[in-house]
């Protein structure tokens, strides 16, 4: 054999080793995400936190066992998780992403009272400032996406919801980050109208829905609405709710979501096979 076609034959036999040691869900598996609210009752809470024997999991490791755990490289993070917003503490995290080889898909701001749906207009400025300021910290760690706690959006403060969104929304485009929102306590029709209002994006839920026909239609319209990223949670309906995706061309992440009384690591597992059987 002649050298060049020995290097050739060579090449040829590491590529197809390579794609032989690959599993053959990678491709589906890099459209997965792994909230850190499924680990909600493991999950250490912070340095001031009472200790609790069954809070085993640092947030600092929780990429590298999703990715070793699960083979998911993309984690969604509940703001209340993180233990600082110091810098060197959000450097210190993103090492451990890319450690992962991992990105951190959206972060989740729950703030309790100050939310968009706020009857107070102190606290919606307030709401406006502090989110502000997670879009900063998203962008540090290269992070796409900030969904938003909508409250009740009750039909008398829709209005001004709408505003504040807008108010945050103008921000986050400046830092090239999606503000996203999901229904949890409006409508799914509501929820559309301020997300068109607005000009913020969707990120649908498959459990903010009454019934099957109920989130087959919202979800047809919802997944052409987002910015790449949607729950899939447990117990509602998530293979439908995988095909409804399919049927309307949605590229974005399959998220999953869970807050069962069982094991999480199971739980999430679970929920993964059943996106990964019905992609």
């Amino acid at each position: 054999m002649q050298r060049r076609e020995f290097l050739m034959s060579s090449a040829a036999f590491a590529a197809a080793r390579g794609m032989w040691g690959q599993s053959p869900n990678a491709a589906k598996l890099s459209r997965i995400g792994v909230m850190s609210l499924d680990f909600e009752r493991t999950i250490l809470k912070g340095p001031d936190h009472p200790d609790d024997p069954k809070r085993t999991l640092d947030l600092m490791d929780f990429p590298d066992m999703v990715a070793e755990r699960f083979g998911v490289h993309n984690v969604e993070i509940q703001h209340e998780h993180f233990f600082s917003t110091e810098p060197a503490y959000f450097q210190q995290f993103l090492g451990r992403v890319k450690k992962a080889k991992s990105r951190v898909s959206q972060i989740n701001v729950e703030f309790g009272p100050l939310n968009i749906s706020t009857t107070d207009p102190i606290l919606r400025l307030e709401t406006i400032d502090l989110t502000k300021r997670w879009v900063d910290l998203a962008v540090t760690l290269g992070c796409p996406r900030v969904m938003v706690n909508p409250g009740t959006m009750a039909p008398p403060v829709r209005a001004t919801a709408t505003e504040t969104l807008k108010a945050i929304n103008a921000y986050a485009k400046t830092k090239k980050v999606f503000i996203t929102f999901e229904p949890q306590h409006a409508t799914w029709e509501a929820a559309l109208d301020v997300i068109k209002a607005a000009g913020i994006w969707a990120n649908p839920d498959c459990k903010e829905f009454k019934d099957d026909d109920d989130r087959a239609k919202g979800l047809h319209l919802m997944y052409r609405m987002t910015a790449g990223n949607g729950h899939f949670t447990t117990g509602a309906n998530i293979a439908g709710s995988v095909k409804i995706a399919k049927e309307v061309g949605y590229k974005g992440l399959y998220t999953i979501e869970c807050r069962g009384r069982g094991d999480p690591y199971a739980e999430v597992q679970t929920n993964i096979d059943i996106v990964l059987a019905n992609m």
